[in-house]
């Protein structure tokens, strides 16, 4: 029993002396859906598919404008809505009804320079739901950017009902820039029309000390109507 014990032992030394060396390499960043962060926002516009999708331009726009607003601790975002009339925007001038001329690429994010480089960053979030019709999307990334912003690495997650997770291991240059945030693409429409295309709806996941809460709470609802039915 005691050699057992002893080659028990090793291994399992062996693994947390492995797991401290990592730990120390890769310290860990945990982000989320905060509405108290400071969240940026950023257009890239191109040509709609139909007319060769290139790229136009890009500017820092702000979030209301993407459209990406906090409601309370839950985050909307939507397809971007245009209020100018010109062609540019749309085919055959704005107004209800008009289809949109560009596809608009609305970034939310939180951006740190410095602080996050070299560590293991996870986004987490809870996804309430996500209505959006084809051909808009939206995604979860972090993105971690040359001092330049030349280049970066990226991981993303599709946004479906549920939670999202995900985790990058970046770069050890103080000069980069991480990002955490999300992107909605499609043809920008007007405001009238902007309701059956859908949305998505996201918070932070709850603490676990929440979710025990809630589900005391579900079991104390079923042991009352129980006795009710005695």
């Amino acid at each position: 029993m005691k050699n057992l014990r002893k080659s028990l032992l090793v291994p399992i030394i062996g693994v947390s002396v492995l797991l401290g060396s990592q730990t120390s390499t890769h310290a860990q960043v945990q982000l989320t859906v905060d509405p108290g962060a400071s969240w940026l926002g950023y257009m890239n516009v191109f040509e709609l598919p139909a007319n060769g999708g290139a790229f136009l331009w890009g500017s820092g726009w702000g979030t209301p404008d993407l459209v990406a607003t906090f409601s309370g601790a839950t985050l909307t975002l939507a397809p971007n809505t245009i209020g100018d009339p010109d062609p540019y925007w749309y085919v055959g001038g704005g107004g209800p009804g008009a289809p949109g001329n560009k596809t608009m690429e609305a970034n939310m994010y939180v951006e740190n320079t410095g602080d996050w480089n070299g560590q293991n960053v996870t986004f987490s979030g809870l996804v309430l739901d996500n209505s959006l019709v084809s051909p808009y999307t939206s995604i979860a990334f972090i993105k971690d950017f040359a001092p330049d912003y030349s280049s970066f690495n990226v991981v993303s997650a599709p946004l479906v009902a549920g939670e999202f997770s995900i985790n990058l291991d970046t770069i050890a240059d103080p000069a980069r820039h991480v990002q955490f945030g999300f992107t909605t693409v499609g043809p920008n429409v007007w405001v009238t029309d902007v309701g059956p295309l859908g949305s998505v709806q996201i918070t932070a996941v709850p603490e676990p000390s929440v979710l025990a809460f809630l589900a005391l709470g579900a079991v104390g609802m079923v042991w009352l109507r129980s006795r009710r039915t005695v």
